[in-house]
C-alpha cells in the first residue's frame, strides 16, 4: 500500500512502533546509520519517512486483524448513531447491524478511516434493514433528592440544549444526542435517579427556542 493511497491514522496501519532492517528476522538496524540516514532515530519521526518513500508491508494475519479491528469500530459507529425509522426510531443493536452487514456482503476495507467507509455501509445496509442517521432530543426531570449528583452526569451525555432548576429543586435538562444511543441515556438516567426521573422525547426543537 502506498503512502498517497492512505489518508487515516499512521498508527491504524503499523504493526510496530519499531524500525527494522529485516522485520520477519527482528533486526534492527544500527542507532548511527538511522541517525545518518533520517537525522533522528525517533521511530515515530522515522516511520513516515519510511512509508512516504517505500510501501508498508503486511501480513495476511494482520490484514485480518486490522479488518476485524475496523469492523467492529464500523458497526459500533452505525449502532451509536442509526435508528429503525420503522420502529418509531428506535436504536438498530450492534448485533443487527453485523447480521445485516453480512447479508450484504459488505466487506470492511482495513487500510481505509471508519469515517470514511460509513456511508457506503449504509448504502449496502438499506436493502437488509430500514436505517438512517438521527439524531434525538430528550427532556429529562430529576427529583431533588437526586438532581445534585444526578444531572452532573446526565449533562454530559450529549449537547445540553436547556436546564432549570425548579422550585421544588428538581432540574431540568434537555439534551440532544445520537438516537442510537437512547438505552444508554435512559440506563444511565434510571441509575442515576433510582428510577424516579420522567423522561419525554422533544419532537420539535422549535418550543425551546420559545421558552
Amino acid at each position: 500500500m502506498k503512502r498517497g493511497e492512505f489518508e487515516g491514522e499512521l498508527e491504524d496501519v503499523i504493526a510496530a512502533e519499531d524500525v527494522f532492517e529485516d522485520a520477519s528476522r527482528g533486526d534492527r538496524p544500527a542507532e548511527e546509520d538511522l541517525e545518518e540516514v533520517f537525522g533522528t532515530t525517533d521511530p515515530m519521526e522515522i516511520i513516515p519517512e519510511v512509508v512516504e518513500r517505500g510501501e508498508i508491508q503486511i501480513t495476511a494475519d494482520q490484514r485480518r486483524e486490522m479488518q476485524e479491528q475496523k469492523r467492529k469500530q464500523l458497526i459500533n459507529k452505525i449502532a451509536r448513531n442509526a435508528v429503525n425509522p420503522q420502529m418509531d426510531n428506535a436504536p438498530h443493536p450492534p448485533e443487527r447491524i453485523e447480521r445485516a452487514l453480512e447479508e450484504a456482503g459488505f466487506r470492511v476495507d482495513p487500510m481505509e478511516p471508519v469515517e470514511e467507509q460509513v456511508d457506503d455501509a449504509l448504502e449496502a445496509l438499506r436493502p437488509v434493514i430500514p436505517i438512517r442517521f438521527e439524531e434525538v432530543t430528550v427532556a429529562v426531570q430529576v427529583p431533588a433528592e437526586y438532581a445534585g449528583s444526578a444531572q452532573a452526569r446526565i449533562r454530559e451525555f450529549g449537547e445540553l440544549e436547556r436546564e432549570e432548576w425548579q422550585s421544588d429543586g428538581s432540574w431540568v435538562g434537555v439534551l440532544t444526542f445520537p438516537a442510537g444511543l437512547q438505552n444508554d441515556f435512559y440506563d444511565l438516567v434510571n441509575e442515576q435517579s433510582s428510577g424516579e426521573a420522567e423522561t419525554r422525547i422533544v419532537k420539535d426543537k422549535d418550543e425551546l427556542r420559545t421558552r
